[in-house]
């Protein structure tokens, strides 16, 4: 593989698709930068908050400022499995079957609150987000690039919603949360939106083909045998704990390694460094492991347990 000389014009993308992005999503920094990554890293992200904070706006708003097609599913308990990967249907004319395809047919996939739908519709998103491709009636269609499937939900204790299987969990790359604005951040957005739309200033400054090349520029960042060490040391500090019941599998390290090297993208350079895999750390392990009955008596959460964890971990010193 040939060495990176530099990443300056994929930073210079990544910027301008943030500031579009910031057109619509204000005070929310550090969550734009994981939608990024996500994106960069061929990878999936569930959004999890309560209702009104921004979750659909945020996918919505990178979607027009990357360039790419996208579409949103509102997930109810009578959404079908064939809504999602689609179906065949004797063509009027002909009297052929034909393929008529579902709302995965494009580059970013919005499913709106996925803990709403059934888990046999939730299971028909496994082949989508997993093998990048829908296979109905023994004819396989391949997706388009790139994909990236945008999943909200509202937190568990709501009425009426479906936990998501343990597996389906994994294929996200990530999960994050929007959370509340502070009270100047929330003055800024009903100002915004008095009259107008911001999302209508939002411009495309890129294209699906800038996407994939930048993904392919991941793909060739330097991660020194040290870091990688260091990966594997954080996700199997999840294995030797007494809090955790279902510790993450080699597949967050896989993850961890990729977002890290997309964080190290957006950060102007062609290596990682530690700070990169302990930033992208909680984001991609909480989700993937299940709390002990002791840990949740003495109410901890995930992230708490995950912040314990990497502040035991040393992290290496790369020359």
């Amino acid at each position: 593989m040939e060495k990176l000389q530099s990443v300056a014009k994929e930073q210079e993308i990544c910027k301008k698709i943030t500031e579009e992005m910031k057109k619509v999503i204000v005070g929310k920094d550090e969550q734009l930068r994981l939608l990024l990554v996500c994106l960069l890293s061929k990878g999936h992200i569930l959004i999890e908050d309560v209702p009104g904070v921004g979750k659909t706006t945020a996918a919505s708003a990178m979607a027009k400022a990357t360039g790419l097609d996208a579409k949103r599913v509102q997930f109810t308990p009578d959404v079908m499995a064939t809504d999602i990967s689609g179906f065949t249907a004797p063509d009027s004319k002909t009297g052929e079957f034909v393929y008529k395809p579902g709302v995965c047919m494009t580059n970013i996939l919005i499913a709106d609150e996925i803990n709403r739908t059934s888990p046999k519709t939730q299971s028909a998103l496994l082949e989508v987000m997993e093998e990048r491709q829908v296979t109905v009636d023994g004819v396989t269609y391949k997706l388009p690039e790139p994909f990236m499937v945008v999943a909200t939900q509202n937190p568990l204790g709501y009425v009426g919603t479906y936990p998501l299987p343990e597996a389906q969990l994994d294929r996200f790359l990530m999960k994050m949360s929007m959370g509340y604005p502070n009270a100047a951040e929330e003055a800024r957005i009903i100002g915004d939106r008095h009259g107008i739309n911001p999302m209508a200033s939002v411009v495309a400054v890129s294209s699906p083909e800038e996407i994939v090349a930048m993904q392919g520029v991941v793909e060739q960042i330097y991660v020194d045998p040290a870091v990688l060490n260091y990966i594997v040391d954080l996700v199997c500090a999840t294995r030797s704990n007494g809090l955790v019941a279902l510790a993450a599998s080699p597949r967050a390290s896989l993850a961890l390694m990729r977002a890290a090297c997309a964080a190290a993208m957006l950060d102007g350079r062609t290596y990682v460094i530690p700070r990169d895999v302990s930033e992208m750390y909680e984001a991609i392990v909480s989700h993937r492991i299940m709390l002990a009955p002791e840990a949740k008596i003495e109410r901890m959460t995930a992230g708490q347990l995950l912040n314990s964890l990497k502040d035991a971990v040393k992290a290496p010193i790369v020359k």
